[in-house]
């Protein structure tokens, strides 16, 4: 089984049973990572770790509504974590870029925890050069710069099914090549 696979059915099984340990390999395995995507998008990290939490409560209560057909467990996660980031700077919560003066009071990141970072970043830019131009702009747009569909829809002049199109048919592909690297 891949490791994708085996995440995924981690949240099949908090789904089903509403196991816990499920849930705390899930929580141990995403919750960093959710984390360090919400910083680099610019979060504080004393709000990077909230919104984490309240990303990993959402899998909790929310697991029944996964469909492994339609994404893996980490695209599905990672848009919970956009969605609810977005919903806060709608919301207009200042807490998402309060000044953190823990500064450094965080541990060090563990050498395999880097490692694991670098090789997942690099697999993903690996997967991301296999998409076609329109679809790799969409995926980057939306996920990266953390735009909404409409907004790309505005900024490409395109309509917005094919916006929606485009990042479906891509993630798809994203999640197939990184199914095929996982195994190898």
């Amino acid at each position: 089984m891949t490791p994708s696979r085996a995440l995924d059915d981690l949240v099949i099984r908090v789904a089903a049973d509403r196991d816990r340990a499920a849930f705390v390999a899930l929580f141990d395995h995403y919750a960093p990572r959710v984390k360090a995507l919400l910083i680099r998008g610019g979060a504080s990290p004393s709000a990077a770790e909230e919104l984490a939490q309240e990303t990993m409560l959402a899998v909790w209560r929310k697991a029944h509504l996964f469909d492994p057909a339609r994404a893996s467990a980490a695209a599905w996660i990672f848009t919970i974590a956009r969605n609810l980031r977005i919903d806060s700077l709608r919301r207009g919560s200042p807490s998402l870029y309060d000044l953190d003066f823990s500064f450094g009071a965080d541990e060090p990141a563990q050498p395999d925890a880097i490692l694991s970072g670098a090789q997942d970043a690099e697999q993903v830019r690996a997967a991301m050069r296999t998409l076609n131009a329109d679809q790799a702009q969409a995926i980057e747009m939306a996920f990266f710069q953390e735009q909404t569909h409409t907004q790309i829809s505005q900024a490409l002049g395109v309509p917005l099914g094919t916006i929606k199109a485009r990042i479906r048919f891509g993630m798809m592909k994203l999640r197939v090549f990184i199914e095929r690297g996982s195994a190898a």
